[in-house]
């Protein structure tokens, strides 16, 4: 028989249905994921849980009836499943004890045992079914049996032991004990058994289980638990005796630390500190030291409290020697361990054994001639030193140290100028000038180092040498002219020395070398001396000179703000060193001149900013935020100009009211003041229409394989003369937004035609509303000044 033909034409081809045409192809409104599906039908099946119906048995037919049906299911489930899930038995068995059919439930248990009897949660249960409905023969029955085929479990004896003690039947568990020693168990269960009959007051047959116990198990553990029994029972002699024949029992087992310090207490606990002392040197005497450190310690404490001061320093420090010398030993190139030991030494005040161990600590060489192995090595000798001038006072030795200490350094590799500088202060402390500048001159011969020539000079101008300074700054600079802080030390010389050709000198030099390690710092120290010394055209031309070399913004603005202020006068320094009152009472600077002076000032300034903006922009057009911090200081330069010339208006306002006759209020003229306020506000607006605008920009992230990783947002400044070739700009984004919209899809040309124009009209729009802001707060700053 054929199948139908379903959906088939009458020439037996099989016709498809017409494929539906999706018209809305845009995305749903609200997105369906996996996880939410998942979650939704876990919800529904949490939902749906099926409870099983209560139910109630009325007569003994249904009682039979629900009894036959569950027994029927348990015997299914322990047929498949009872020989690997024991859980089954269990539960058939607890199930018969609920409908107090103990026949049926001893033989599921019974079946039960005879698929596992190893099982120690069956025999615990079955017993407790028994114990639990008192039926105290059967459940003796049931340990009886599980004791006899699981001899090793402790937990059967220590139920059936409790059993029996709960029927009162002592003689009965002394029995199960007796039974369950012979088996030779650890030590929990001996001192169960001992513990039993210690319950009922059988001190003498507790003692004879302690006989057995440590008979059976001769161990530390054994003995010194029947020595505390002894001593608990106040039987001190018994106690004691229990120690000594451990010792002669075990023989070298007993040898450990745990044996003596279990001793020596018993000792110090019956005041027998003689005894306790004698047990702590034989056990510090036959047992190896990195067994026995708690032994040392409890010795220790027992010394500090029962012994003399001599006898406990002598054991610290004899504990303490021993373990330096074990780390020696192990390796003698570890220069921590010979610092501890030397301390040690030291703190006893022993010269002979502090010089003995120093010898020994720097005979051992570091093993190559590379300074990082003799940075520790070399403070061993300076500590010897140290000791020897200090300590011992012996200057001779010292010195002689230190020469010992320098011939062994391989100079023409590495030098230490520490070594050498406590050598020559060595010399000094001992009013040997001479054969202190013979030692710095050595190190400067041999291995020239920045801090030598430091110290060196320090030591001739602390001695008021101003010759020997000078000749050593010429050593100094000869050996590393890159040094720009040498240079600078010694001009500062020449100016505290009041000699200002040679410090000019001096400094037109340094900024002459090819090569500097901090030119800036040269620099400025040069400019602040001509600054200080009042002349302002060996600064100006020293800004010109240095603007030649960089045009760095931080020139141009000290240069500007040099050109803006007045220069110091002698007598104001003079008078700013005399005190805090002098310092109040001279007017800030820039006040105490006159305007015409100050208007000078202020043109000059001007024009170093226009010329600083002019060089950043055309110089380096990349380094726009350096142009905003130039243009924002030209801004506060103005405000400023602005805030003296008030204070001139006001002033000269005074000064008319003052002379007039007729003691009436005369001011400036209304079209002068209102000129030179048009004035100091178009200076204000001019450097404001010079700022750049901020904006925000994207540009690409690139890996390190110098793949497109992402974009990244930034701030950009555009400044004024940049802003002419914005709108093609934007025009340029608007045409290729609308060609990427027009690629991506065909039906939506007409909306991102739409969106291009309506994104053009919104950008012209803003920058017509930029334009109306701007102009708005200039005529808003007009009104104000």
């Amino acid at each position: 028989m054929s199948a139908p033909n379903v959906g088939g034409s009458a020439d037996g081809s099989v016709r498809l249905p017409k494929a539906m045409k999706v018209k809305n192809k845009q995305p749903a409104q609200r997105q369906i994921t996996a996880e939410q599906i998942l979650r939704e039908a876990k919800e529904i099946q949490l939902e749906d849980d099926f409870k099983a119906p209560k139910t109630i048995i009325t007569d003994p037919q249904e009682l039979a009836e629900y009894r036959l049906r569950k027994r029927k299911e348990f015997e299914d489930t322990a047929r498949r499943v009872g020989r690997w899930n024991h859980s089954i038995w269990i539960k058939y068995a607890h199930w018969e004890e609920s409908q107090k059919d103990f026949r049926r439930a001893r033989s599921v248990w019974e079946r039960a045992i005879d698929v596992d009897y190893t099982n120690t949660n069956f025999w615990l249960k079955y017993a407790e079914m028994e114990m639990r409905h008192r039926f105290v023969n059967h459940a003796r029955n049931v340990w009886d049996r599980a004791v006899s085929l699981l001899p090793r479990i402790d937990q059967l004896w220590y139920k059936y032991i409790h059993m029996e003690e709960m029927v009162k039947e002592t003689a009965k568990a002394r029995l199960i004990f007796d039974r369950w020693m012979a088996f030779e168990p650890d030590h929990a269960a001996w001192m169960a058994y001992i513990k039993f009959e210690l319950r009922y007051n059988e001190v003498d047959r507790a003692r004879a289980v302690f006989e057995r116990y440590c008979e059976v198990l001769p161990s530390v553990k054994a003995w010194v638990r029947y020595a505390k029994f002894e001593l608990q029972h106040n039987d001190v002699a018994r106690a004691r005796g229990c120690y000594e024949r451990a010792m002669e029992a075990l023989g070298e087992d007993c040898h450990v630390e745990e044996f003596f310090l279990r001793f020596a207490e018993f000792e110090e606990m019956v005041k027998e500190h003689e005894r306790a002392r004698a047990i702590y040197q034989y056990a510090l005497d036959h047992l190896p030291k990195a067994a026995a450190q708690e032994l040392y310690t409890r010795f220790v404490a027992f010394e500090k409290q029962h012994g003399s001061r001599e006898g406990i320093e002598d054991v610290v420090l004899s504990k303490r020697r021993f373990t330096y010398e074990q780390e020696i030993a192990a390796n003698p190139l570890n220069y921590d361990a010979w610092f501890d030991y030397v301390k040690l030494e030291e703190s006893t005040g022993n010269h002979e054994r502090i010089r003995e161990v120093y010898e020994r600590a720097v005979a051992n060489l570091p093993p190559g001639n590379e300074k990082r192995f003799w940075q520790r090595y070399i403070y061993l000798w300076i500590k010897y030193a140290l000791f020897e001038e200090l300590d011992a006072g012996d200057m001779d030795k010292a010195r002689e140290v230190y020469r010992t200490a320098l011939k062994l350094v391989p100079h023409s590799r590495f030098t230490f100028a520490k070594l050498w500088l406590l050598a020559a202060k060595l010399e000094v402390r001992a009013k040997r000038l001479p054969a202190a500048r013979k030692i710095l001159g050595l190190a400067l011969g041999s291995c020239p180092k920045g801090k030598l020539f430091k110290e060196y000079i320090q030591l001739e101008m602390t001695l008021g040498n101003i010759d020997r300074c000078r000749t050593l700054y010429e050593k100094y600079l000869e050996w590393n002219p890159a040094n720009a802080s040498a240079w600078l030390k010694y001009a500062e010389l020449e100016v505290a020395l009041a000699e200002a050709g040679r410090a000019r000198a001096l400094f037109e030099l340094a900024i002459s070398q090819p090569v500097l390690d901090m030119p800036e710092a040269l620099w400025k120290a040069y400019i602040d001396f001509e600054i200080a010394q009042g002349n302002r055209e060996r600064t100006r031309l020293l800004y010109e000179r240095l603007l030649d070399r960089t045009k760095h913004v931080k020139v141009w603005l000290s240069l500007a703000k040099f050109e803006a202020e007045p220069l110091p006068q002698p007598e104001e320094e003079e008078e700013q060193q005399e005190g805090e009152e002098a310092q109040q009472r001279q007017p800030p600077p820039g006040e105490g001149a006159s305007p015409a002076e100050r208007e000078a000032r202020a043109v000059r300034a001007r024009g170093v900013y226009e010329r600083g903006l002019r060089a950043l922009r055309e110089g380096a057009p990349d380094a726009k935020e350096e142009a905003v911090m130039l243009l924002e200081a030209w801004r506060d330069f103005e405000a400023a100009c602005s805030d003296f010339r008030r204070r001139d208006e006001v002033a000269a306002a005074v000064t008319a009211v003052k002379r007039s006759a007729d003691k009436q209020p005369a001011f400036l003229p209304a079209a002068v003041l209102a000129a030179r306020r048009v004035e100091v506000a178009a200076a204000v607006t001019a450097v404001e229409r010079k700022m750049p605008r901020r904006i925000k920009r994207k540009r690409a992230i690139t890996n390190e394989a110098g793949l497109a990783s992402g974009m990244e947002e930034y701030y950009d400044y555009v400044f004024p003369e940049e802003a002419g070739a914005a709108p093609n700009l934007k025009l340029l984004e608007a045409a290729m937004r609308w060609k990427r919209q027009k690629l991506a899809g065909g039906g939506g040309e007409g909306e991102a035609a739409g969106d291009g124009e309506q994104q053009q009209q919104q950008q012209d729009g803003d920058g017509q509303d930029e334009e109306q802001q701007q102009q708005q707060e200039e005529e808003e700053q007009e009104e104000e000044y």
